[in-house]
């Protein structure tokens, strides 16, 4: 498992390439975004099977726990990439820009959600460095 600092840091990292994607979204780059967007999928992929092996690897309880979550989470971005692909073919202009705001929708409802996982991945790195140094505590004590 690596070292929390090194979670953060590939975190941060992560965080900078989304903002590469919204300035290619601002200066309206669309060969740079449909690049970054199956770089992106190959991304997913392979975080999605680092997640799995973590999962293998945990107690049975957290195993099912996190399943039943990235199922939920997979689902839902199947269901919204689906959607897209879907509508993408539509030519209408109204539909296309109805389609167009319920995406950005989406996108800041995903974001809404990561910044939330964020929150609590923080707490969740505070809880378990307190935890260690408890138990470092009573390994000294006794």
């Amino acid at each position: 498992m690596k070292a929390l600092s090194e979670q953060l840091s590939e975190l941060a990292e992560r965080a900078r390439k989304v903002e590469d994607v919204v300035a290619a979204a601002r200066e309206d780059n669309r060969a740079r975004l449909e690049t970054k967007q199956r770089e992106l999928q190959q991304s997913v992929a392979e975080g999605k099977a680092r997640a799995d092996q973590r999962i293998t690897a945990a107690r049975e309880t957290e195993r099912k726990r996190w399943n039943a979550l990235h199922a939920s989470v997979d689902q839902w971005f199947t269901e919204l990439r689906a959607d897209a692909d879907k509508h993408r073919a539509e030519r209408d202009v109204r539909k296309a820009q109805r389609r167009a705001d319920m995406l950005e929708e989406d996108a800041v409802n995903t974001i809404n959600l990561a910044l939330y996982v964020l929150d609590q991945a923080e707490y969740a790195v505070i809880d378990a460095v307190v935890a260690r140094a408890d138990a470092d505590d009573l390994t000294q004590h006794s």
